[in-house]
C-alpha cells in the first residue's frame, strides 16, 4: 500500500472513471486487433520469456501476447481494483500487481516491459519517475504505445482537464535513457479496414 498521496491522475483511474473505462474496453473485437497488432510490433524480437505491462487495466494486451507467446511468464501493474480482479480472471497464469506503477519496484528484471496508451496519462512532472522504472524493470526491450506529438502538448480527454498529455515519449525516454537504440516503430490507424485500433504511434527500443 502506498503511503504517498496520489496524483490526480491516479486518483481519477483508480476511481469511478477507471471503473467506466472497463466497460468501454471489453469487446473480443479488441482482441483481435490486439493480436494483429503484437505479431506486427514484436516481429523483430527474440527470445521473450518474460513480460511486464504497466497499466494492464483488464488484460487484452497481455491476452494478446499469451496467444502469441505461449510460454511467456507474464506481469502486468494495475490501479484500479475492478480492473485487476477482471485480469486475473481473463488472462491465465498473469502475475498481477495491484498498485500505482509509481510505487512499482521490483529486483527481477524483464525481456519485455512494455505500455500501451498509459504514459498519456501520467502528469509530465511525473514522467521522468515512470521512465526510470521501465528502464529498471527492462533487461533487454522497452515498446511505448501511446499517442504521439513532436511537442508536448495537453489535450480534453472526455470532458476532463489534465487527464490526457501527448508528446515524444520514446523521444524522450531514450534521451533520459541514451543506453536503449530504435528497433523499429510504425503507426496504427482507427480507420484500418482490417485491424483498427487508436491512432498510436508505437515504439520499440532495445538496450544496447
Amino acid at each position: 500500500m502506498s503511503t504517498r498521496d496520489y496524483s490526480s491522475q491516479e486518483s481519477f483511474w483508480q476511481g469511478e472513471f477507471g471503473d467506466k473505462y472497463i466497460s468501454r474496453n471489453t469487446e473480443e473485437t479488441l482482441l483481435i486487433g490486439k493480436l494483429a497488432f503484437f505479431a506486427m510490433a514484436l516481429r523483430r524480437t527474440r527470445q521473450i520469456q518474460s513480460v511486464l505491462e504497466f497499466g494492464c487495466n483488464i488484460g487484452l494486451n497481455l491476452s494478446a501476447i499469451r496467444q502469441l507467446l505461449p510460454n511467456a511468464e507474464l506481469h502486468g501493474i494495475e490501479i484500479n481494483e475492478k480492473a485487476y480482479q477482471d485480469l486475473l480472471l481473463r488472462v491465465s497464469g498473469v502475475h498481477g500487481h495491484k498498485m500505482s506503477f509509481l510505487d512499482f519496484s521490483s529486483s527481477r528484471k524483464f525481456d519485455l516491459v512494455f505500455t500501451f496508451n498509459v504514459l498519456i496519462h501520467v502528469a509530465p512532472e511525473n514522467l521522468s519517475a515512470v521512465f526510470d522504472r521501465i528502464n529498471d524493470a527492462a533487461s533487454r526491450y522497452v515498446m511505448m504505445v501511446e499517442y504521439y506529438n513532436p511537442s508536448p502538448v495537453t489535450v480534453t480527454y472526455r470532458d476532463h482537464e489534465s487527464q490526457l498529455f501527448k508528446r515524444d515519449f520514446a523521444g524522450d525516454f531514450m534521451d533520459k535513457h541514451p543506453d536503449f537504440r530504435l528497433v523499429d516503430y510504425g503507426f496504427v490507424w482507427h480507420r484500418d479496414p482490417m485491424f483498427p485500433l487508436g491512432d498510436n504511434t508505437w515504439f520499440l527500443l532495445e538496450r544496447l
